[in-house]
């Protein structure tokens, strides 16, 4: 009885309520408050019951960060249809292939997007026309329809909708495909209210708080501060691209209490004098998702920013450890434990649970596991086993129960029979004043079977004026053990990134062998 009434379908309405006229959302010059917003959602609901969406259905968007994606997600939390957001940045086929697998009933998407749409759809059994909506004030194709029109049309009254419960599907999300092709993992009320309810407790989210978001928030990344925000009444302040300047300006403007930046847009702010205590007064929080940042990037974020910083390392399926602000420089290094309710265990090839301080693979369990991997029993039984995750990632717990990440199962470089994590070879190259970011990956080698290659990026002005030759002698100098010596050095102007900012170590290896064929 008490799962059904974990959802998240009342969480808005009962702001517009008790708190109507708290700032909701801040988008540009576009502010909302909680009864603006919850208007709005209304009225889009009401479309959507217009046009034949019922509760279960699945609505894929195609959007950048807009208020309007916002209305659609909680549109489908207040009457239980599923949304499915999904990357502008998805080729033809590879967009195809999602809408079909999600079973989509409706499509939103904006002008930028529309190209080969008719192409895109016509594979897609249960999009009709008129179920492809657009972004647009005004329809500028007349075979779909204007979002705007539709939603305009219908009143701000409230809409009768069914009852939602905490095993009903809210999300599915679909993994970047850093190792595969994606994956739909399928996310219920239940666990989107514990992330409201579990993350607002962890990252210290009051009512009062000031949340911006910069990064795109079709990735999972975002919920775990959307969803404390909409639970606890918060404002939302949503970027529709990450800019540094913007994000810097806009946190001082706003009063920003509250932010998420991956990897590479901390280092980015890193360049600027204003990402400073100095600067930004009202910052409680900078959290670190997506991929390990650096303990070099980590120990200069704390000089400019003390007391703000939080790592969390975890999974879409359901899986996190949090590394909390207080513990950033005790456990300097780690990923944090896990929050309340989860369990963290390393395992052995064989599922065994190995000793404090062993290397193994990283499991996890809690109410925030994923229901399965969308029509793909066989990939959710791999994943899921006992009720445990089994997450693919490789690591070690300290004797606190602190995680320690080496890399993933896939990259793991075993060479000459040892094994060589490459998160221990790219802390030393971050060392180098020279270099701004790296990544270490293996290649094939007759003798040792596999050998290190670092990929660097230099700081802008130190492109010109170091060799790839010495800074592998660097490296090699200062590495801990000879199994870890690197075997080339490639200086490149970017690190290939997927979608959601993750490295692409494979992108790396063909670049790599393409250049020594």
């Amino acid at each position: 009885m008490l799962l059904d009434h974990l959802t998240a379908q009342y969480w808005l309405t009962h702001h517009a309520k008790y708190r109507p006229q708290h700032v909701a959302i801040i988008f540009g010059e576009t502010k909302l408050t909680y009864k603006q917003l919850n208007e709005q959602v209304n009225k889009l609901i009401k479309a959507f019951q217009k046009a034949g969406i019922r509760k279960g259905d699945k609505i894929a968007t195609l959007l950048s960060n807009s208020i309007e994606l916002l209305e659609v997600y909680w549109a489908c939390a207040g009457m239980g249809a599923v949304a499915v957001p999904l990357s502008p940045l998805l080729q033809d086929a590879g967009l195809k292939n999602l809408l079909v697998n999600a079973d989509t009933k409706l499509l939103i998407t904006e002008k930028p997007n529309c190209r080969n749409l008719d192409d895109i759809i016509k594979d897609v059994d249960q999009l009709q026309d008129s179920h492809v909506w657009i972004i647009d004030s005004e329809a500028s194709n007349q075979r779909y329809a204007s979002y705007q029109s539709l939603k305009e049309e219908q009143s701000i009254e409230s809409p009768i909708v069914e009852t939602v419960k905490g095993d009903d599907v809210y999300n599915i999300i679909y993994s970047s495909g850093t190792t595969g092709l994606p994956k739909g993992i399928v996310i219920t009320h239940a666990v989107r209210a514990m992330y409201g309810c579990l993350f607002a407790n962890a990252f210290r989210i009051s009512p009062e708080s000031i949340i911006m978001h910069s990064g795109s928030i079709i990735f999972n990344g975002s919920f775990l501060t959307l969803m404390p925000a909409m639970y606890l009444g918060c404002t939302y302040v949503l970027h529709h691209h990450f800019d540094p300047v913007t994000v810097l300006e806009d946190i001082k403007k706003n009063k920003v209490t509250h932010t998420i930046l991956v990897p590479s847009q901390i280092i980015s702010c890193l360049h600027y004098d204003a990402f400073s205590k100095t600067h930004l007064p009202s910052l409680e929080y900078i959290l670190s998702v997506g991929a390990p940042l650096l303990l070099a990037h980590k120990t200069l974020l704390g000089d400019k920013l003390p007391d703000v910083f939080y790592e969390l390392y975890g999974l879409t399926e359901g899986f996190m450890t949090i590394l909390d602000k207080y513990d950033s420089l005790r456990k300097a290094g780690s990923v944090g434990r896990p929050p309340a309710f989860m369990q963290l265990k390393i395992v052995d090839d064989n599922g065994h649970e190995l000793a404090v301080g062993s290397i193994g693979e990283i499991i996890g369990k809690g109410p925030l596991l994923m229901e399965s991997y969308y029509k793909d029993e066989q990939q959710t039984a791999t994943a899921i086993k006992d009720n445990w995750l089994y997450t693919g990632d490789i690591g070690y717990v300290d004797e606190d129960g602190f995680l320690f990440l080496t890399g993933r199962k896939k990259d793991l470089i075993i060479s000459g029979g040892v094994n060589v994590y490459p998160s221990d070879i790219e802390e030393v190259c971050i060392k180098h004043k020279a270099v701004k970011d790296v990544a270490v990956f293996g290649v094939e080698h007759k003798e040792w079977g596999e050998t290190p290659i670092a990929a660097i990026v230099l700081n802008t002005g130190d492109i010109n004026t170091i060799a790839e030759a010495d800074l592998k002698e660097w490296i090699n100098k200062n590495i801990t053990a000879r199994f870890q010596k690197v075997a080339d050095v490639i200086i490149l102007h970017e690190l290939p990134r997927n979608v959601a900012g993750k490295i692409i170590k494979t992108a790396l290896r063909e670049t790599y062998l393409s250049m020594h064929r």
